[in-house]
This record gives C-alpha cells, sequence and structure tokens, in this order.
C-alpha cells in the first residue's frame, strides 16, 4: 500500500473523481483482486500510513473488530495459506484476470491463531528475514548501477589516444549456414536478460520443433548474434556472444557474425552489452512497420562503430567486467535463495 504519485510518478485518481472512494487509516488492510504473477489471488496489505488515505472502491477494504496483531496478519495474507479457501469457495467472474468472491464468502474465510505471544514472535522472526533480503536486494542493485558506471567510464571514452574505430563489417562476416539437414536440435534464443542460451532454458518448452528448423542459422562457439527485438535493457537490441561449445540453430530473424580479426572476443561482449553504438543505430536506423524491432539494412548493421585500446587493455577490460558480473551473479543468487528461505518459512508456519 503506496501513495499512487509513488507507484506512477503522477496522479491517476484526482478530487473531481474520488469521490466513491473508500477511506482507510492506519491498519486497515485491503484487498485487491486483480491476479498477477506474485499474488496468484490478488494481494492483500495493511495500511502502515498515520495519514488517512483514498483507495478505488474496487478493492476490498476491511479493519479488526478488537486489538489484533497487525503485523502477523500482514505476513498470513503476503503467504499462500489462504489461496486454496478462495480457490474453493470464489467464482470464475467474467475477468480471467480478477478473483470474484463475495463479501460474505470472503470473511467466512477460517484463518488459525496461534497465542499472542507466537503470533509476535512469528511476524517478528519473519521481519528480521525480510530486512536481510531487503539489505541483499540493495546490495545486488547497487552492483549493478557500479557495473553500468564502469562500463560507461570505460566505452564512452574510447575517443581516447590508444583507442581505434572501425566499422563492425571489418572484424566480423555475416554467415547464414543453414540447418539443412535438420541435424541439429539445439534451438538457441538471444534475449538481452540472458544471452544466448537454449530455448528450452529460457521458454521451458520447445518453439521451434522438428520439421520447422531447415532454415534456422547454425551458430558456433564465439559468434556473435544480433536481434533486432528492443527491450528495456536493450533498447536497440541484444548483441550477444555465443559460448556453448555444442552447435546450435537459431531463428533466421536473428543476424549471425563471425569474427575475423584479432579482437579479443569477451571484450567485444561486453562492448555490445554498452551504449557505446546505441548512438549510430539512433542516428542511421528506421523505425520500420513495428515498433517493437529495430530496422535497419546490412550495409547499416555493418557499419556500425567499433571502438577498441590494444589487445593487452582490452584483456584486462573484460577480466575486470567479468569478475564484477561474477559478482553480481553470486550476489543475486544469494538474494534468491534468501527469498526460497523465507518463502518456505511461511509455508511452514502457516500452513
Amino acid at each position: 500500500m503506496i501513495p499512487q504519485r509513488e507507484y506512477f510518478d503522477k496522479d491517476i485518481a484526482n478530487s473531481d473523481n474520488t469521490s466513491g472512494y473508500y477511506i482507510i487509516e492506519e491498519n486497515d488492510f485491503v484487498y485487491n483482486p486483480r491476479k498477477s504473477a506474485d499474488a496468484p489471488y490478488g494481494p492483500i496489505s495493511s495500511y502502515k500510513y498515520a495519514e488517512a488515505g483514498i483507495v478505488s472502491p474496487l478493492y476490498l477494504c476491511f479493519r479488526a473488530k478488537k486489538e489484533i496483531n497487525p503485523a502477523f496478519f500482514e505476513w498470513y495474507f503476503r503467504s499462500s495459506a489462504w489461496h486454496r479457501y478462495v480457490y474453493l469457495s470464489g467464482d470464475s467472474g467474467a475477468r480471467h484476470d480478477r478473483v470474484s468472491i463475495k463479501d460474505d464468502t470472503f470473511f467466512a474465510m477460517p484463518i488459525n491463531l496461534p497465542a499472542a505471544q507466537e503470533q509476535e514472535h512469528i511476524a517478528s522472526f519473519l521481519e528480521r528475514i525480510d530486512q536481510k533480503i531487503e539489505m541483499q536486494r540493495a546490495l545486488v542493485e547497487n552492483l549493478k548501477k557500479y557495473k553500468r558506471g564502469v562500463m560507461q567510464s570505460i566505452f564512452r571514452h574510447s575517443s581516447q589516444d590508444g583507442w581505434n574505430t572501425i566499422k563492425l563489417g571489418t572484424i566480423f562476416k555475416k554467415v547464414s549456414r543453414r540447418n539443412t539437414n535438420g541435424g541439429i536440435k539445439n534451438v538457441i534464443t538471444n534475449s538481452a536478460e540472458y544471452g544466448l542460451i537454449p530455448q528450452r532454458d529460457f521458454f521451458d518448452k520447445d518453439i521451434a520443433v522438428d520439421g520447422n528448423t531447415s532454415n534456422y542459422y547454425v551458430i558456433d562457439e564465439g559468434d556473435f548474434v544480433y536481434n533486432p527485438r528492443k527491450s528495456n535493457t536493450a533498447p536497440y537490441g541484444p548483441f550477444n556472444r555465443y559460448t556453448l561449445k555444442e552447435k546450435g540453430i537459431i531463428s533466421p530473424l536473428y543476424t549471425c557474425l563471425v569474427l575475423q580479426a584479432d579482437i579479443n572476443p569477451a571484450y567485444l561482449a561486453w562492448y555490445f552489452k554498452s551504449d557505446a553504438w546505441y548512438r549510430y543505430i539512433y542516428d542511421n536506423g528506421s523505425q520500420g512497420v513495428r515498433h517493437d524491432r529495430v530496422s535497419m539494412t546490412d550495409d547499416l548493421l555493418m557499419g556500425i562503430p567499433v571502438s577498441f585500446p590494444v589487445i593487452s587493455k582490452q584483456r584486462k577490460i573484460a577480466e575486470l567486467l567479468d569478475a564484477i558480473e561474477y559478482r553480481q551473479s553470486v550476489t543475486q543468487s544469494e538474494y534468491d535463495m534468501m527469498i526460497k528461505l523465507r518463502n518456505g518459512f511461511m509455508q511452514q508456519l502457516f500452513t
């Protein structure tokens, strides 16, 4: 439960359209029936501000009839202990993205309550875990910012003495080796977040199947692949290096490139993760028909500028960024493990 301006960066509801809104006060609870990946039956949260607030009448608002431990109930509703009741008692409703349950049915929900002291211990225990999780999350975010700052410092000053800038077509050759006999089954996807990975690891299933991959490109270890699909982390599409030893096949919508020059490939992989080459695409690329894809000709692609220092410095830059990336990965794994640990405790405590 947060002020809408902190969430939307603007006021969605204003004084002209809030006459039907509900007033909530500190320690009131609000149920939003809209489903999400994190809240498959909608979130139930407590209001923690001393100043009264107003919420949409689409939400269900309720407060305790007598003194309770609000922190315990906050954690209870963050758990999945009540999901089965809503699943069995709710209506399917007209919209698939909202839970439909009558108020009387909702308030008939059974809740197993331990003694007051036990409630306090449970809430305090989970709160301490959550504080550690928040500290770990902040560490992950700080490492991401640090890595971005180091990359900007390195690649935005690539015009300094000792650096060369040449066109991408000078160091790469575009290839179109086809999977004509269908012999290669390892279908690869190219994403900004995960790089070049088997599509089953990305989608949890095979999107391309036997019989429709004969026109796919074959890629080898060390090849680079450009995906023109835009994303938040790659506004002009990801440009990744294939590091698996096993041959793979990839959609013909991508561009496959083989390195032809004596430039450290690990350095190049980091160069293309930076925004050093974005300006060229912004100035010369075409928006095209689809807003979610970069549209450009082969000549435009092969004209992308690539800047690099001497080979020894390339290696040092790659090693530095690899070390930061490894630290970030370990920190992220620790963060994910802490969340799983907390969720495991909640499962045991409330069910």
